[in-house]
């Protein structure tokens, strides 16, 4: 069939090719309340240009979203991000960050699905909006890392205390991050697969 006037559809650019080398994908997901970098962390470590699903805040958000210590923030996303890392020549990570308005929440069972793991991003400023995050991801059967965001003005405390104070088990690692620098969050990541892999290893479950 002859289609008149129709354009060709472009392939994809060369650096978002997966590397031929590439043997596996996992699905990895970026959880966490409003405002705790979740955007931030796929952008800095993708090495695609991630895609974002943002939307500029208006009025219409007042008392209905939760912005404490995020103040200056703008935009919004409303639906996901999405970004790709290589962690070695044979695995690729696809990531998915969901919204952090709860009023998009009703997402996350979708971006949830075929999740080999997640990481929960934790502002210590507002410790108590990880806690339904955490839940669902335990509801869902899907093991997490904690990485604490260093915001200038958030405190800091022992990861014990932490730990303590988020209900987690001994095995679950926590750690500190900066979600701006892509080597950090690579960490994060690399974390994220090392505990899927001791998983894995002794067959259970976070």
């Amino acid at each position: 069939m002859d289609f008149k006037g129709s354009e060709t559809i472009p392939g994809p650019r060369t650096e978002d090719q997966l590397p031929h080398t590439a043997e596996a994908a996992a699905k990895i997901v970026i959880v966490g309340g409003f405002g705790v970098g979740k955007t931030t962390m796929v952008g800095s470590v993708s090495e695609i240009k991630p895609l974002t699903t943002e939307e500029t805040m208006t009025q219409a958000g007042v008392g209905v979203d939760d912005n404490f210590g995020s103040a200056s923030k703008t935009a919004t996303t409303v639906a996901m991000d999405f970004g790709r890392i290589k962690i070695t020549e044979q695995l690729v990570l696809y990531l998915f960050g969901t919204p952090g308005q709860e009023r998009f929440w009703f997402l996350w069972n979708g971006l949830f699905e075929g999740a080999l793991g997640a990481v929960v991003l934790v502002d210590t400023r507002r410790l108590e909006v990880s806690f339904d995050v955490m839940g669902r991801l335990e509801e869902r059967g899907v093991p997490f890392v904690v990485a604490v965001n260093t915001f200038p003005d958030a405190p800091r405390y022992p990861v014990e205390d932490l730990r303590t104070a988020l209900d987690l088990s001994q095995d679950v690692p926590i750690m500190d991050c900066d979600v701006r620098r892509r080597a950090s969050s690579r960490d994060v990541l690399i974390t994220l697969m090392r505990f899927l892999h001791s998983l894995a290893m002794t067959g259970s479950r976070a």
